[in-house]
């Protein structure tokens, strides 16, 4: 699904992501992990084209996108959530969800614009199985503004589902949650991947993203020290070392 061939990212000389190779298979969750500053989030920013590499190539599906913008990039079928919760704050629980629902990608297919427009039943349907789904049918004429933030956290998830993405990047879903909602989080994550999803997972949280990862790859000073299962991965000396200071 997607593969990242060498990529590298330099703030002057910050070496931020250097050399990183790294592939994710359809319908696999990969962790991604590693200390403060060692390049999960500007790895995913890179994937999504917030930033343009330094060096290296980006396919999606066999597909270069290295060079393509961040609506491109949608349109393709990549899809994100954010450490910092990025909503319209200013607008409804549903409306959040009717503008995802207006991707680029969407608008290739036959009818779309009325559909969008006129508030058709499927548009309709569609939206109220993502409010369903992260718990907000009952906020959603509320603003966005104005939930409670693990209710935040769950609207961004399902705005990124509503965009129908291809590959999902989670930066840190479960930053300022509680147990309960952490717990909540786990059992939505391992949903999507019944249905399929690809998943790029950040996290800080390691109970979560080694009971819910396939795959664990592990970044330090922007460089990938360990990848493999959760258990090999945890065994790994330099993990230790990069987490703890010492094997």
């Amino acid at each position: 699904m997607l593969a990242l061939d060498g990529i590298a990212k330099h703030f002057g000389g910050i070496r931020a992501v250097d050399d990183l190779a790294l592939t994710v298979a359809k319908g696999e969750i990969l962790g991604l992990i590693g200390p403060n500053g060692s390049g999960k989030s500007t790895t995913v920013n890179l994937i999504c084209g917030l930033y343009p590499v330094t060096a290296g190539r980006i396919t999606l599906d066999g597909r270069d996108i290295t060079d393509l913008p961040t609506h491109r990039r949608l349109s393709e079928g990549i899809a994100r959530t954010f450490q910092n919760i990025r909503l319209f704050g200013g607008l409804t629980v549903w409306q959040n969800l009717w503008v995802a629902q207006n991707a680029p990608a969407h608008r290739k297919e036959r009818g779309y614009l009325a559909r969008w427009l006129g508030g058709s039943k499927q548009a309709r349907e569609e939206t109220g199985r993502l409010l369903d789904f992260a718990g907000l049918a009952h906020r959603k004429d509320e603003l966005a503004a104005n939930l409670a933030f693990g209710e935040q956290r769950r609207l961004e998830l399902a705005r990124a589902l509503a965009t129908r993405p291809s590959l999902l990047l989670l930066d840190e879903p479960a930053a300022g949650m509680n147990a309960e909602e952490i717990a909540a989080l786990d059992e939505r994550i391992r949903e999507l991947k019944r249905q399929g999803y690809t998943i790029v997972l950040i996290e800080h949280h390691m109970e979560l993203v080694m009971a819910v990862s396939d795959r664990v790859c592990v970044l330090n000073f922007g460089r990938k020290i360990a990848e493999g299962t959760a258990a090999e991965v945890q065994a790994d000396p330099a993990v230790r070392q990069a987490y703890l200071g010492t094997a």
